[in-house]
């Protein structure tokens, strides 16, 4: 009997495991009115607004700072090495890029979370 419930321990630990290996991240709610379209209409935001840009990072400002523009202008953003979770971009890839407004007294800045590569 030691054995027997001894086994379906080690079974109900290796199920638990491969459970959790095949955990897919998942999404959540898309507030509508948290998306922005375009860079200009930024300064109308709160600071710490989440937003939602298409456009294209057209270059490197700083180690993890660079310059993203759409067709009503530019914004520096700031994308942490960890937050690409590899998605390679060049100046001519149209980007979706999802993050956070920090509005600053002489400038604002998007704080990336998420970086997607748009299809063409």
């Amino acid at each position: 009997m030691k054995k027997l419930v001894m086994l379906s321990m080690v079974f109900s630990t290796i199920f638990a495991g491969s459970a959790m290996a095949q955990f897919v991240e998942r999404g959540g709610f898309k507030d509508p009115a948290t998306i922005v379209n375009t860079v200009a209409e930024l300064k109308h935001m709160q600071d710490d607004s989440y937003v939602v840009l298409e456009g294209k990072i057209e270059k490197r400002l700083g180690k993890e700072e660079y310059l993203f523009s759409d067709a009503s202008g530019s914004i520096t953003v700031e994308i942490d090495d960890d937050e690409w979770r590899g998605v390679e971009v060049g100046p001519q890839d149209s980007v979706e890029i999802i993050g956070e407004l920090d509005k600053g007294i002489f400038s604002d800045e998007i704080d990336v979370k998420q970086v997607r590569l748009l299809k063409k």
